[in-house]
């Protein structure tokens, strides 16, 4: 089944947002890696102990994060930080829904397998809604 989890992007407060949320809800992050901490990926000296990618599971669900890059700090507006992840069960639905969601968008990086293993698009919508599809292939 599809699931939809909040991914934030932060201005270099990941890390410590993050912290904090864990103090709110509980539990421990199943995932957390700095942008200077993973092979294949290039990072300046300013962007190495950004956050590449945080997971805070709360419930069933997982809040995700990272903070914005150098290179994508200029676009970085609080407000614009919010993404809807959505998590298909197959690499077609998650075509399908990259390609229909998408129509008359902005793409920010179309759908390819990534060096973290999965496949990965994201892209703001005609009303401004930005989304992340990810499908994870161990599943």
């Amino acid at each position: 089944m599809t699931k939809l989890n909040p991914y934030l992007n932060f201005d270099g407060t990941c890390e410590e947002a993050f912290n904090f949320y864990k103090t709110v809800f509980g539990g421990e992050f199943t995932y957390f890696s700095k942008m200077g901490e993973i092979e294949g990926m290039e990072a300046s000296e300013d962007d190495k102990n950004l956050i590449m990618h945080v997971s805070l599971p709360i419930g069933k669900d997982v809040l995700m994060g990272s903070d914005a890059p150098t290179n994508m700090k200029s676009q970085f507006k609080s407000g614009n930080n919010n993404y809807i992840c959505i998590s298909p069960d197959s690499k077609e639905e998650a075509d399908r829904l990259f390609k229909e969601l998408s129509v008359d968008g902005e793409i920010e990086m179309p759908m390819e397998e990534m060096f973290w293993g999965d496949y990965f698009g994201s892209f703001k919508d005609k009303y401004g809604v930005c989304w992340m599809i990810n499908y994870y292939k161990s599943e």
